[in-house]
């Protein structure tokens, strides 16, 4: 909960900022780009539950369900409500695919580097104004996504992340990255799941964003 409180802080206007506009869609283009071909969403159905982080203007969790073009069901959820003394910093992640010829499972908690120490560990974002009011002496080390740090550099993903974007646009390189289209497309399902927790209804895909706003502002 530490780094959604640090960051919703940030904007004034939360009426769209989600614990599945924000996280979800990583995590979301990550299952997509694992699923290939199949992953030609429909539907989708979704509930949402709002308690400690309905202060600030958000939600604590989103779950929903997508039925896929060829039959296929994939779910998934983000928290953004976990104990402000929850060793993760910043982000754990767990995905799991199970198909009729293979599995993928990754396991991305960070749970495999920790560190417990005597002295409070800060929060993975730290705006001016945010109050610390508990002690995380646990902390799962190599949770904040973009790395670590040294001498003002970054080292680790994202490090890794910028480099090959660069590549990718000087030298014309083929990389991983999510395009234009396929980030769009993401940020559209993720609201297409806090449009159906809010109607209590599944939503047909794909969903036209006039429609989708419309929804999402009544």
């Amino acid at each position: 909960r530490m780094a959604p409180t640090g960051e919703v802080r940030l904007t004034q206007d939360r009426r769209f900022l989600t614990p599945m506009v924000v996280s979800g869609t990583h995590s979301l283009d990550m299952c997509l780009w694992l699923m290939g071909d199949a992953a030609k969403p429909v539907s989708v159905y979704a509930r949402s539950t709002e308690r400690v982080m309905s202060e600030l203007g958000t939600k604590d969790a989103t779950f929903g369900v997508f039925t896929m073009a060829d039959g296929s069901i994939w779910s998934m959820n983000i928290c953004w409500a976990l104990p402000k003394e929850w060793p993760g910093a910043v982000y754990g992640l767990e995905i799991g695919i199970v198909g009729t010829k293979g599995v993928i499972d990754i396991e991305d908690t960070h749970r495999d580097v920790i560190l417990a120490t005597e002295m409070p560990q800060g929060p993975g974002y730290n705006p001016d104004g945010l109050t610390i009011d508990v002690e995380r002496n646990v902390d799962f080390l190599t949770s904040f996504p973009p790395g670590d740090t040294y001498g003002g550099e970054l080292w680790g993903p994202m490090r890794e992340e910028t480099n090959t974007w660069f590549q990718r646009i000087y030298n014309k390189k083929n990389t991983p990255h999510a395009t234009a289209a396929e980030g769009h497309r993401n940020l559209m399902l993720t609201m297409a799941m806090d449009l159906s927790a809010k109607t209590g209804r599944e939503i047909e895909l794909p969903i036209d964003a006039a429609e989708l706003m419309k929804g999402l502002e009544a």
